[in-house]
């Protein structure tokens, strides 16, 4: 079907998409504007897995104080070109971790980030508190896996849900920003610091 320009114009600010796959994705959608958004929003973080792996060398500091001055963050965010790191977007995506590290206040980056000796202490502390509950081997062997992705949700960044918008992971708005950009982007290390705190 044809589609105006007004269309793919409207389609091209709500998503940031190229012109020609505004259209495509219009055409492919019979015009229906939000449908278009659902496709090409599924389309970019289709290609966002794809970039995962690359290497991600440039990027940016970026701080973070919140409002009372008693909390702040320091968050290394790393793209793979100084280009996409020079971009406000790049740095609202910044902003965006460190307010959800302010308040959630995760302790790594992701479960690979967590000392193996922890992950078998905490495994071992789920053991034996579904043990007290009389659970039986074979119970806990199913349990057990669901236990550990609750914590790994709680502890790692990644895994939290967004303070803003609870239907999305940090992961998540990692991958809308690496659909957006075309580069892999991946959070190096942060630190929070709180007047008082450890």
């Amino acid at each position: 079907m044809a589609v105006s320009s007004e269309q793919i114009k409207d389609l091209r600010e709500r998503t940031g998409a190229g012109m020609m796959d505004c259209k495509k994705a219009l055409e492919e959608n019979g015009g229906d504007v939000e449908k278009s958004v659902t496709y090409l929003r599924e389309k970019g973080l289709a290609k966002a897995a794809k970039r995962a792996g690359r290497e991600t060398g440039e990027g940016k500091v970026i701080s973070y104080i919140h409002g009372n001055g008693k909390t702040g963050v320091i968050l290394e965010l790393n793209c793979e070109t100084d280009f996409v790191a020079n971009n406000a977007d790049f740095e609202a995506i910044g902003k965006e971790i460190a307010l959800q590290i302010t308040a959630m206040s995760p302790l790594y980056v992701s479960e690979e980030s967590i000392p193996q000796a922890e992950i078998d202490n905490e495994m071992s502390i789920q053991k034996t508190l579904l043990e007290k509950e009389g659970k039986k081997p074979e119970q806990i062997e199913k349990i057990l896996p669901g236990k550990m992705k609750k914590y790994f949700e709680e502890i790692c960044l990644v895994h939290q849900k967004s303070i803003r918008d609870n239907t999305k992971t940090i992961d998540d708005i990692l991958k809308e920003g690496i659909a957006k950009f075309g580069e892999n982007i991946t959070i190096r290390r942060f630190a929070r610091y709180q007047v008082g705190g450890q």
